[in-house]
């Protein structure tokens, strides 16, 4: 081979060396990309997810957006299908998918499913009209109570809860209305209590509190709610606190978790840097200064009914390190 030619393959081996040595540190230097499916513009899944993904952003390195989505099951098709590397997701939807059970019955597990956190509390709500005199979940026996809508997660909390209390759909006259629905009949007694998850204060309840003749809300709370958070793993205890609504002292409830969920097949590297920048100062400040669901998002309850879908291996790196896993 001339001198000539050899110099010719040596420069194009250098060449072809750059550039894969090029492509290796922009491979190196690749960022993460970590979508959040949130929930509808107009809920609070879709602020507090974007006050997240700006908050836990660090380009290059991790790049975070939140997509507005329809909620927690579409969050999770959304997880498998590989549309989002994350969502936010109710605990109970989250462990039914995980289990193939209630709204995923006779569906396949989603046994890739893995949490990152808990962020805040759905309390459960159980609200009576104070002239109906009841004062435990047991004395709803011959009343007309609502379940909420068929399809909705809150007539699903709202039977395992009776059942929990001894009390069957057979033995009160249930109706299947949405809450500010059954809050209008509570004004006029065709309804004597109505069940409501969500995050306090609620609006409706709020309402009726203010115009009707008066409400409680009743605790669930003592043996039965500890066989139910048994039972059902994705319930916390909780507390609403006293004048959240208007004339009704604290109460000691239930409460379902928003929960951050990710799928087993995203890197553990990747998730713990996510857990660690979702708990740095910088989204504390965010959280708190952005949304009033945010000051709930405390790493102290980051585990939280967290027991029904297995904690991502990255996140579960970070709560060791930060002392709140043994």
């Amino acid at each position: 081979m001339s001198l000539h030619l050899r110099s010719k393959f040596v420069v194009a081996g250098l060449a072809l060396g750059g550039a894969a040595l090029a492509a290796g540190l922009a491979l190196a230097q690749a960022p993460a990309f970590f979508r959040i499916g949130t929930g509808g513009t107009a809920g609070t899944y879709y602020p507090i997810g974007g006050l997240i993904a700006n908050a836990i952003s660090s380009p290059p390195q991790l790049v975070s957006t939140a997509v507005a989505s329809n909620g927690s099951v579409a969050n999770v098709n959304a997880i498998v299908g590989g549309a989002a590397e994350s969502g936010f997701v109710q605990a109970d939807v989250a462990f039914w998918a995980y289990s193939g059970t209630g709204v995923f019955e006779g569906k396949p597990k989603v046994e890739e499913l893995r949490s990152i956190a808990n962020l805040y509390p759905e309390s459960v709500h159980l609200v009576v009209r104070k002239a109906s005199n009841v004062k435990s979940v047991a004395d709803l026996k011959g009343k007309k109570v609502s379940l909420d809508e068929p399809g909705s997660g809150t007539l699903l909390n709202a039977k395992a809860i009776l059942a929990a209390f001894g009390v069957g759909e057979k033995d009160i006259t249930p109706e299947y209305l949405k809450p500010n629905q059954a809050a209008e009949k509570m004004k006029d007694g065709s309804v004597d209590a109505f069940f409501f998850t969500g995050g306090f204060p609620a609006a409706a309840i709020s309402e009726l509190a203010s115009t009707g003749s008066g409400i409680d809300i009743l605790p669930i709370t003592g043996a039965a709610a500890e066989k139910l958070a048994k039972d059902f793993p994705f319930f916390a205890a909780d507390e609403i606190p006293a004048g959240t609504y208007k004339d009704v002292g604290a109460v000691k409830t239930v409460a379902v978790g928003a929960h951050w969920m990710t799928s087993s097949k995203i890197s553990a590297d990747t998730v713990y840097a996510v857990t660690k920048a979702l708990w740095s100062d910088k989204t504390r400040a965010a959280l708190d200064a952005g949304h009033a669901k945010g000051k709930a998002i405390q790493k102290a309850t980051a585990l939280n009914g967290l027991q029904g879908v297995p904690l991502h291996p990255g996140a579960e790196r970070f709560y060791k390190e930060a002392g709140l896993l043994k």
